[in-house]
């Protein structure tokens, strides 16, 4: 949802520092590295300390590199497959730092073996939703269901977590982190099921 209505808008915000970015001669490759380690930092560096405001911070700075390394790409004519396996590989690297590091913060310092539960689910059920569309595209179907888009899920944890760590509570992550393992869960079971829609109308699986 989140990727439709503000694609537009963050091209036009984000399309001057992509230019610069361009006339610098700097490739969009680099930017997409340089974002994800970014983001992996200030998830890995500081919310296993319990600095939960300050690495969403970091990792705000650094997550819309995502967008500046898509505007890039198209506006130098250098879209390629292999800068969209790049971008979506690292991505999956950047997702799993931010729960991970959430999972690192609670069965540590923060002493709470449900919200790193909850946090561990989400890590999993994110990386199984990525690749369930990944694998079905190999095998020729397509699988472009789901309620928990990557955007929709990185937007709630991270507002989420920035005022739980500002409030000094845990109610509004938590709810957050249990919806999201659910709509993740939803969403695998969404494409799994579009999937097999598919092959049977394929006549490759009997009913």
């Amino acid at each position: 949802m989140l990727n439709r209505l503000l694609r537009a808008s963050m091209t036009k915000i984000l399309g001057p520092i992509a230019h610069l970015f361009l006339r610098l001669g700097i490739s969009p490759d680099i930017v997409t590295i340089v974002g994800t380690a970014g983001v992996c930092v200030g998830a890995l560096a500081f919310f296993p300390r319990g600095e939960i405001w300050v690495g969403v911070l970091v990792i705000t700075a650094f997550v819309f590199s995502d967008n500046v390394d898509g505007i890039m790409a198209r506006e130098s004519g250098r879209s390629s497959k292999w800068g969209a396996y790049l971008d979506s590989t690292l991505d999956r690297v950047g997702d799993a730092a931010i729960f991970g590091g959430l999972v690192l913060f609670y069965a540590g310092r923060g002493n709470n073996q449900l919200m790193a539960g909850l946090a561990l689910a989400c890590l999993i059920l994110g990386s199984v939703v990525s690749y369930a569309k990944a694998r079905a595209e190999g095998l020729g179907y397509t699988a472009n269901v789901g309620i928990a888009e990557r955007a929709d899920r990185l937007v709630a944890v991270l507002v989420a977590a920035f005022f739980a760590d500002v409030f000094n509570s845990t109610v509004l992550l938590g709810v957050v982190l249990g919806l999201l393992a659910v709509a993740s869960f939803v969403t695998v079971l969404q494409r799994m099921l579009t999937v097999r829609r598919q092959a049977l109308a394929s006549g490759e699986v009997k009913p």
